[in-house]
């Protein structure tokens, strides 16, 4: 095998192990004048994602949605894209129990484990190999729904046309007690290295990272923690196993004695890779879902904030070895400005996580932080996230917007409905001009395509298309057509009993095209 056949699978490979995306189809042989300085771009054929368990409240009711938007060509034919419940129970761990076992113990833990195995399944079928959603086409999502406690985590995969731009929406809504409100999230992909900023082991917050592994051997995750002023001490962060196809929760607050109300996660593997994301529920204002930041920049947007927000907290963390000094903006419908409450750079020291309060800097228009190097400043990379409150006094709902990339070109959200959804598009430098298109219903209706125009340096917020006819929830694609980048949120809005839950999700792009070297040679084998 020559060394160009090579590279094409360290390329398959590599996007395999990092983002998910196991497989890519080698493209066809091209024309003698092709050279590797001009990739094709082909569909991804395989993917997957990690839905965790969404809730322990007995009153939560949660809703899958699973989509492909529709239109890809040259993924081949047939496929398939499936959620299903992993196959190893969900456990609520200490990483220190295990650590307190004895011989005995850990020798009867491994019996057990060995019976279970070999117990035959019940009524002659293993349930939890049975999918909980199954898309059949691209173009129309379907959706499931489980109430309770006992919804497990979902792992799943989408081969062939199913595979590009496949998305996964999970929402939870929770009526009562310290969890309630609406608590929404986009299913991710598997990975080694994830950054979160904006969790808390404060008393008044209970935050939980959810580690899921899709694969059938076991991963290894560590957990590192940083505050104000640096590494929170932890004999408990590393090292903690996550067995094949299975969900572990982490409650920050046994992994340090230090209470900090603005704190860093790092997830990384050691060996294998997991899907992670962050529950955090407070006291008095509900909960949400924390996704992880972007990769780390020295410029970033955070789009999605709501218009009536009533205080936004910006929590920021520089992961090299440089400090950055940063100047926060806000891109509003009419331009960006620099917000009173940010007057003055935000410094940001090397290893230690920094926080701002910026108020209810909307002031009624829906807007989008942007933040990047002071004047003078260097470029020194750096991760982020808001937590935005709506409402006051007892009536009052949380979410999170961590740091988003921009739409190349693609990015879509699931479970999106006739009433409450607010899709907001922000263009930081140049106008942009972006397709979105509403997708067929989950029950019945017809797609709609519509186009916007963002002015450079303004954020629009819209209410987005619904598709005619609409029965059930639909799907929204947006698609950069021509000007500068733009970077997309969408927020779901319920009133309930006078609170005004929401959720924002983030729309990264959903790198279902990959660059992949041209070759002289007939890759056909390797299909």
């Amino acid at each position: 095998m020559n060394r160009t056949t090579l590279s094409l699978i360290a390329v398959a490979t590599a996007l395999a192990a990092v983002t998910g995306f196991a497989a890519v189809s080698a493209p066809d042989p091209v024309d003698s004048t092709a050279t590797a300085k001009t990739p094709a771009r082909l569909p991804v054929e395989r993917s997957s994602l990690l839905c965790p368990a969404p809730s322990t409240s007995e009153l939560a009711e949660t809703v899958y949605t699973s989509f492909t938007p529709a239109g890809t060509t040259g993924a081949g034919t047939g496929g398939a894209a499936e959620l299903a419940p992993s196959a190893a129970p969900l456990t609520d761990t200490d990483p220190a129990d295990d650590e307190k076992k004895t011989d005995e113990d850990k020798a009867k833990d491994d019996k057990a484990k060995d019976d279970e195995a070999k117990a035959p399944a019940a009524d002659g079928a293993d349930a939890k190999a049975k999918p909980f959603l199954a898309l059949k086409e691209p173009g129309k999502p379907v959706s499931g729904t489980k109430k309770g406690a006992d919804a497990p985590a979902l792992v799943g995969a989408a081969t062939g046309p199913l595979a590009p731009g496949w998305t996964a929406q999970q929402t939870t809504t929770v009526t009562a007690g310290d969890s309630r409100g609406l608590l929404g999230m986009t299913c991710t992909a598997p990975g080694t290295d994830f950054w979160f900023p904006g969790a808390s082991t404060d008393k008044s917050r209970q935050d939980y990272v959810h580690l899921t592994n899709p694969d059938d051997t076991a991963a290894v995750a560590d957990i590192a923690l940083f505050g104000k002023e640096g590494t929170l001490k932890s004999d408990t962060g590393e090292g903690i196993p996550v067995p094949a196809r299975s969900s572990v929760p982490v409650l920050l607050s046994t992994l340090t004695g230090e209470a900090e109300p603005n704190v860093t996660v790092h997830v990384s593997t050691r060996t294998g890779r997991v899907g992670a994301v962050v529950n955090a529920t407070e006291e008095k204002t509900g909960g949400d879902w924390l996704a992880a930041s972007a990769d780390a920049a020295p410029r970033a947007v955070l789009p999605g904030i709501p218009g009536d927000a009533t205080s936004v907290r910006l929590v920021v963390f520089a992961p090299g070895e440089d400090d950055a000094e940063l100047k926060v903006q806000l891109a509003g419908k009419s331009g960006t400005i620099v917000p009173s409450s940010a007057a003055e750079p935000l410094n940001v020291k090397s290893g230690m996580t920094a926080s701002l309060d910026l108020g209810d800097l909307t002031k009624g228009e829906a807007g989008a932080v942007r933040i990047g190097p002071a004047e003078g400043g260097r470029e020194t990379p750096v991760v982020a996230a808001l937590r935005v409150v709506r409402g006051k006094g007892t009536d009052q709902e949380v979410a999170f917007i961590p740091a988003t990339g921009p739409v190349t070109e693609r990015a879509t959200v699931a479970d999106n409905r006739a009433k409450g959804s607010t899709l907001t598009l922000t263009a930081p430098d140049k106008s942009a001009k972006v397709k979105v298109t509403a997708s067929a219903g989950s029950g019945g209706g017809e797609q709609v395509v519509k186009t916007y125009t963002v002015k450079g340096g303004t954020t629009l917020a819209v209410t987005p298309p619904v598709p005619a006819g609409l029965k059930g929830s639909y799907a929204l694609t947006v698609e950069p057509e021509s000007g500068g980048p733009v970077h997309a949120a969408r927020a779901l809005a319920v009133t309930q009993d006078g609170v005004p839950m929401f959720t924002v999700q983030t729309l990264p792009d959903d790198r279902g095209m990959v660059s992949v070297p041209a070759t002289k040679e007939d890759l056909s084998v390797l299909k």
